[in-house]
């Protein structure tokens, strides 16, 4: 039996001739392809993962050895110690157990490099690990440990690291998005799923993939995307595997028509060193919703409820009346230093009063430092009229040389000054500090059914929008984002994503 043709689908293929179809390779109906230069190789792209993941082991066990000589040296400066103990062997072997343990929970999986917390996790879970396996082993072997030196060298060590492999992120991040590192992938799968593959690469371009091929039914190209050619068929996987550079491929939806066939493939591509990434038909779900279960050889995949209406928005509004009230505190003198150039400059009111839909779709007043002309909406019904709206859609409207904005207005604006009174909104229960976008009416009463699902919880002060380019994104990724934020809230994301706040706010990027 040949090939199946370009005019059929692999749905139509028996599974039985599986191993016939994928064992074909190299046959005259295999089409050839021009690689791209670009594509790095296989060997030099593990060499370089390897020399990463090195770098890392060897920067973790120097702030390692600097932190046992810190404890080391102020061990005794802990009142509540008997002063005495070993340090020296007992120093080199709490940072061999340690490594090891950092190691065995995943540390230095390329894989979990930059995804998330999960390399942040890593390092809490081995050092818990490597701290009771060192307590338990000295316990049991009666050993002179000084306590000092033991609670000193976690207490520093793990922030440490924790900081150490922030700046790794940072580095690794800036490399991807510059293009100095990148992994060449293909993408599989039926036309529409591979180009959702590639639309998220392309937006999140600090993951460092580059996709450079796809292989789809019938060599069907995506037609968003026509600079990506269409390498080959499905069924020519293992063709392009071994005729190619690239060093991880990806299976979207439409990759196979039968569950196993997969498995199958995966077996003959274990000798071709290549990196399997499966895309499942989720999305936008963050992976403490998700729990894998295996069940009758199939992995189930099982979703929890959003935590949106669980007894934690309790502790969330908790924190949102304690910190609003101290940034109040901090943010007077602000506030009246912004109000004196404002009455300087036009001599108009201090704060912007305007009506927003809140949580479950009840209006407030949102207060604002006003940062336009008095007559500003006025001027937006003639700046709309003559087609001035930048935004994509009519939902929203904003300019990025905006008339209606003042000269103090443009300089608060850039630093979120303005925004300052709304911490009384969060202090009143009408806002929270992190959130979806606060919405006007006008753009409510426009929303699709799916978008309202973003009244499900209080506007935020600051959210995913804000520390993820702010002004500058369309209003589908303003969306996106807020409705990622409601379906996937935790106390942890907002940490997150307070913390992130500063940046962008004193680097303005997207302000306007």
């Amino acid at each position: 039996m040949s090939l199946i043709t370009k005019d059929q689908s692999l749905a139509d293929f028996d599974e039985k001739n599986f191993d016939e179809l994928f064992s074909n390779v190299g046959a005259e109906s295999a089409p050839r392809v021009e690689w791209r230069t670009s594509v790095e190789p296989r060997d030099q792209v593990r060499r370089r993962s390897t020399r990463i993941v090195w770098g890392m082991a060897g920067c973790d066990l120097a702030v390692m050895a600097i932190t046992t000589l810190l404890a080391a040296r102020y061990r005794d400066a802990i009142d509540w110690f008997v002063a005495g103990g070993t340090v020296g062997p007992a120093a080199v072997l709490m940072v061999l157990v340690w490594l090891v343990c950092l190691a065995r929970c995943g540390a230095y999986r390329i894989r979990n490099i930059g995804v998330g917390v999960i390399d942040y996790r890593t390092i809490l879970h081995g050092s818990l690990i490597a701290m009771g396996l060192t307590g338990a082993g000295a316990y049991l072997l009666d050993a002179s440990i000084s306590r000092g030196f033991f609670l000193l060298t976690y207490a520093i060590g793990v922030p440490a690291l924790l900081v150490d492999r922030w700046i790794h992120r940072r580095i690794l991040f800036v490399l991807h998005r510059r293009r100095r590192i990148r992994r060449s992938v293909i993408v599989a799968g039926d036309a529409t799923h591979v180009a959702d593959v590639i639309q998220v690469f392309k937006r999140e371009r600090w993951l460092g993939y580059d996709v450079v091929g796809v292989l789809t039914p019938n060599m069907m190209p995506c037609l968003q995307y026509p600079n990506i050619p269409a390498v080959g068929m499905l069924e020519n996987v293992l063709d392009v595997a071994r005729s190619s550079d690239v060093g991880t491929i990806v299976f979207a939806e439409g990759s196979f028509s039968r569950s196993h066939m997969f498995d199958r493939l995966a077996a003959k591509l274990e000798a071709e060193n290549i990196e399997l990434i499966v895309v499942p038909a989720l999305s936008d779900i963050a992976p403490q919703r998700m729990t894998m279960r295996p069940v009758a050889g199939m992995p189930l995949m099982y979703i929890d409820k959003p935590s949106t209406h669980s007894y934690s928005q309790v502790a969330k509004r908790i924190c949102d009346i304690v910190f609003s009230s101290l940034l109040i505190l901090l943010s007077l003198p602000v506030i009246a230093v912004t109000a004196l150039a404002i009455k300087i400059e036009d001599g108009g009111p201090i704060i912007f009063k305007q009506q927003r839909i809140g949580i479950g779709g009840k209006p407030f007043e949102c207060y604002k430092i006003r940062s336009m002309v008095t007559n500003a909406a006025e001027i937006k019904e003639r700046l709309i009229a003559q087609h001035q709206n930048e935004s994509e859609g009519d939902v929203l409207f904003k300019m990025k040389k905006d008339p209606r904005i003042t000269k103090v207005g443009g300089f608060i604006r850039r630093f979120s000054v303005d925004e300052l009174p709304q911490f009384f909104n969060v202090l009143k229960g009408d806002m929270s500090l992190v959130g979806p976008r606060p919405a006007l009416k006008s753009e409510v009463d426009k929303y699709e059914q799916h978008v309202r699902r973003r009244l499900d919880v209080r506007p935020g002060i600051t959210g995913l929008w804000q520390v993820s380019g702010r002004s500058d994104l369309s209003w589908a990724d303003t969306v996106r984002l807020d409705l990622y934020y409601v379906n996937n809230w935790s106390l942890v994301q907002d940490l997150s994503i307070l913390l992130k706040t500063f940046k962008a706010v004193f680097s303005s990027s997207g302000a306007y």
